[in-house]
């Protein structure tokens, strides 16, 4: 009876100790054991703060979804203790954690802060809150018997305090995410070496900007590792790790960081591995069937190759595999039908070819499939339609042929096949994907008819491009409640034909394209969130349609519409892009079309017929980039108003009937990179500028089939920079205008009108032909070194080809053609490598055609009505055999005179050789050997003439 009741005494002992003892839980309110200094001080730390401004957290972490402040219910007078956030030791009361993460604290945490006067605190998270750039200060250092530090995402930034590697007994270390906050050079190698304990150090996004180091290997307690955006660079260790605790290795976006595949011994733990954005290399090793407990592996965005190895057939635990954007080559392994856990699968860009595996079967939990841009070929194989957990399917930018198969289940979200060689229709069991969000079809050569009806049972589809196919399109106005959440929405470049009745997505469509089609109107255009709606190259008829007054692009170009602008079409004061060229459009243009939107920045009217005057008002602040009018009856001036549009770069007012003198203040538009004024009534002398560098920006300049007189404007020529010195190996290959919408424009090059449909920003040219210019061809156009065309034909030049013009050496097209300029051609034009085109016909030019490189190409119409010419590739012969004259620059110095230096070093010379001939003769009497000499070369001279007498003797008979 005895030892029962001790024991249960025994019992019943251990029971209290263990909860006297422990370490945190939460207090009723009605036991009071927090020290009334302890809750002072923390009434003290939350007044420092302010938790009245919501601060909005990253997504990256599920709690900030259900943040609240969580010290607004601390309240004087209560037990600290039961505090929300706050936990005590039961025996002494001291606060032992706080855990005040998402609590929406906001406010900078000072180095007097009460929150560094809690020594026997052991965890302390304050992560998802905004301290605004406070610094990890001496403070933190203070807490010795800290175990859990977490400031994840806080706001913290600066110098991180080196006290912190004093806490000997973190087992825990998250400074996540806090991107202005950095390790000084000692700071991080300190820490390493002094928190031996670590079993989690997360530091991603803290800038360290260190060598990768071999110390943190050596930390036999650490579980997960994150160093992910952390800067570093080096290479990592090839040697063997040794880490048999380690669960997590994050490493990504350390972009200098290089290796090869880390070594893991056979006795490891590792569950995630990602090393993605970073330089990693080389082969995967057959060894990495070593990581048995692998459920991870992101190797995206490294430089990985060779081919994928059979051996991952071991990885049997893993659940993402991601590959994408390497240098893997080769076929896919049959054995990746062994890693039957799978959910992502992400071989994309790369260089795999050949077919994927047929023989693959138990993929019952695989969701994300992406083998986009790859060599893969053959047709799509069978179990891809069979997967019960498929979200998504991604084949695009392949090579694969065939049908299109009937999927089975209806899990998918998205299909992308797009940019394949697939062929016949789409198969009916795509239209029963109630979940299918985003379907890509386009760029394959699928055709048949589809009835919008069709489309009935997706609801949830949003995105939907069958572009550049062989489909038509059977509608009905019942279809207007189909597709109730599409966005998006590309039926371009097929066979639809007809009026377009399938008024879809009124409320919900944000983008559509119609073009390269046949269609040959609309009903309405009823879309009311409509903000790109492209239309053109299609067959529409009758008035312009008004596009919806939230349309931000539009485009009628390329169609037969007719009849005058509605003024509605200024209700869009969102527009951007406006393009109604190429269509039969007549009349004079609102007024309010030069300020309806701020937001426009292409007005293209180019080739209608609109007359009157180009609108006089634009308004201030204005985002112009192009202006074309080209190919109406416009009339009147330039509009002055044009001063204000600082964004310009594409000017286009050719072929109106404009009647103004040479708009020289459009020289201070500072990236004016395109003036078209050809074919207008332009008159006059261009004149002077008194902008200092006018046309700074301007490459493409065209003032052809006008009346301009006087000398070429050598002030404007000497200014144009944007041509010259261009270094196109540094220079990205780019087009004026974005991504969607580009700029083209007519370039006259041998008489012919050459349409450029995108301008490359390396282009240059000048062309000033049929005007009245005279005077000489200023040698300052030898300075545009990147001009690729020059065309000053069918004026009245004068002068000599200037010398520098062999400077231009990306010319491919030069036309002087219908002037008056004499003298010879340049010999050292032959150094043109890139010329292609040359018209030197009808002028006063004489002698010799320069041989060689590039002028051995062409014809007898290049030098035509020259009748001084001579020499290939013209049927008349040059009458002697000597090599051509020296140029022009070169005759010139010789005709202005002797250089008397020159003169006074040769008599010198010759006068002390001479006196030393005469004291040898008078000396040795009549050397023979001189007379020897003597005598043979007068014999010589005899000869010589008597042969050249003969010749012109003959010649003249």
């Amino acid at each position: 009876m005895m030892s029962k009741l001790l024991l249960i005494c025994f019992l019943f002992f251990l029971s209290c100790s263990h909860l006297l003892l422990s370490s945190s839980f939460s207090f009723s309110n009605s036991t009071k054991i927090c020290p009334h200094g302890q809750a002072l001080t923390l009434l003290q730390f939350k007044q420092s703060l302010d938790n009245s401004t919501y601060w909005l957290c990253d997504v990256r972490d599920d709690c900030c979804l259900n943040s609240y402040p969580k010290t607004k219910y601390w309240k004087e007078g209560s037990d600290c203790c039961s505090w929300d956030g706050v936990s005590c030791n039961l025996v002494t009361g001291h606060v032992i954690e706080l855990d005040l993460s998402c609590s929406r604290l906001f406010g900078i945490i000072h180095s007097n802060s009460t929150l560094f006067r809690f020594p026997h605190l052991q965890r302390l998270n304050l992560a998802f809150n905004n301290f605004n750039g406070s610094s990890v200060l001496d403070g933190f250092g203070r807490f010795s018997s800290l175990t859990h530090l977490n400031l994840l995402e806080s706001g913290f930034s600066g110098l991180i305090s080196p006290e912190i590697s004093h806490l000997s007994n973190l087992v825990s270390l998250d400074l996540s995410w806090n991107d202005e906050a950095e390790f000084s050079l000692l700071g991080f190698d300190s820490l390493v070496q002094n928190l031996t304990k670590l079993q989690k150090l997360h530091l991603r996004g803290i800038s360290i900007t260190s060598v990768f180091p071999n110390s943190l290997l050596n930390l036999s307690s650490l579980i997960s590792l994150d160093l992910s955006e952390c800067g570093l660079y080096g290479r990592f260790p090839d040697n063997d790790i040794h880490l048999p605790k380690l669960e997590l290795l994050y490493l990504w976006r350390n972009y200098y960081l290089s290796g090869n595949f880390p070594r893991f011994s056979e006795n490891n733990s590792l569950i995630g591995l990602d090393l993605s954005s970073t330089n990693f290399s080389g082969e995967l090793p057959a060894s990495i069937d070593n990581l048995k407990f692998l459920q991870t592996l992101d190797l995206s965005y490294c430089q990985f190759s060779r081919s994928i190895p059979a051996s991952l057939e071991n990885l049997t635990q893993i659940t993402s595999l991601s590959l994408y954007q390497n240098h893997f080559s080769g076929q896919i392994p049959p054995s990746i039908g062994n890693l039957t856990n799978l959910r992502v699968l992400d071989f994309s860009d790369n260089q795999l070819e050949g077919a994927i595996p047929s023989s693959i079967y138990g993929f019952s939990s695989l969701s994300y499939v992406r083998l986009q841009y790859n060599l893969f070929n053959g047709t799509i194989p069978s179990w891809l339609y069979t997967l019960p957990s498929l979200v998504e399917l991604d084949l695009s930018h392949n090579k694969f042929i065939g049908h299109i198969g009937e999927f089975q289940f209806d899990s998918l979200e998205k299909i992308d096949l797009s940019m394949n060689e697939l062929h016949g229709s789409i198969p009916t069991s795509i239209f029963e994907l109630v979940n299918l969000s985003s379907l890509h079809l386009s760029s394959n050569n699928l055709s048949g008819v589809l009835e919008t009806s069709k489309f009935e049972k997706l609801i949830n589809l949003t995105y939907l491009d069958i572009s550049n196919n062989m489909l038509s399109l059977t509608m009905s106005v019942h279809s207007n409640s189909i597709l109730p959440n599409i966005r998006t929405l590309d039926l371009s470049h097929n066979n639809i034909s007809g009026m377009f009745l399938w008024n879809v997505g009124k409320d919900t469509l944000f983008y559509m394209n119609l073009s390269y089609n046949s269609i040959s109107g609309f009903e309405m255009l009823p879309w009311s969130s409509m903000s790109t709606l492209d239309l053109h190259s299609n067959l529409l008829q009758g008035p312009l349609p008004t596009p919806p007054n939230s349309t931000f692009f539009f485009s009628v170009s390329h169609n037969k519409l007719s009849g005058e602008i509605s003024p509605l079409i200024c209700k869009a004061s969102s527009m951007g892009v406006l393009d109604l060229s190429h269509n039969n459009l007549s009349g004079m243009l609102p007024h309010c079309l030069g300020n309806f939107s701020n937001d426009l920045f292409v007005l293209n009217l180019r080739r209608n017929q609109f007359h009157g005057i180009i609108p006089q008002t634009f308004l201030e602040g204005n985002s112009f980039r192009t202006l074309d009018f080209n190919s109406n009856q416009f009339e009147g001036l330039v509009p002055r108003s044009l001063i204000i549009c600082k964004e310009l770069e594409v000017l286009n007012l050719g072929n109106n009937k404009i009647n103004d003198t040479f708009p020289h203040w459009l020289g201070a538009l500072p990236k004016l990179q395109v003036l078209v004024l050809r074919s207008n009534h332009f008159y006059g002398h261009i004149g002077l500028s008194k902008i200092k560098s006018p046309f700074i920006s301007l490459r493409i300049i065209d003032l052809a089939h006008n009346d301009l007189n006087g000398d070429l404007p050598e002030m404007y020529l000497r200014s144009l920079k944007a041509t010259m010195n261009i270094d196109e190996g540094n220079t990205t290959r780019e087009y004026i205008g974005d991504g969607y919408y580009q700029d083209s424009m007519m370039v006259t090059i041998k008489g012919s009108e050459i349409e450029f449909v995108k301008i490359l920003n390396t282009f240059t040219t000048i062309d000033f032909s049929c005007n009245k210019f005279q005077g000489v061809i200023p040698e300052c156009i030898g300075n545009l070194n990147s001009l690729r065309g020059l065309n000053l034909s069918h004026n009245y030049l004068t002068g000599y080809i200037p010398l520098s013009f062999k400077n231009l050496k990306m010319l491919e097209s030069l036309d002087l053609s219908s002037n008056k300029p004499s003298g010879r051609i340049p010999q050292e034009l032959t150094s043109l490598t890139f010329l292609e085109v040359l018209n030197l016909s009808q002028n006063h030019l004489i002698g010799f055609i320069p041989q060689g490189s590039q002028f051995q190409t062409f014809g007898n119409d290049s030098y035509y009505e020259n009748p001084e010419l001579c020499g290939f590739p013209l049927s008349k012969r040059c009458t002697t055999d000597e090599i051509p004259y020296p140029s022009p620059e070169i005759e010139a110095k010789f005709e202005s005179g002797f250089d008397w230096k020159i003169t006074l070093m040769g008599y010198g010379c010759g006068l002390v050789i001479g006196l030393s001939l005469g004291c040898l003769i008078f000396v040795s009497g009549k050397p023979e050997w001189l007379v020897w000499i003597i005598d043979k070369n007068i014999h010589k001279m005899i000869v010589r003439n008597k042969r050249s007498t003969r010749r012109r003797e003959a010649r003249i008979s």
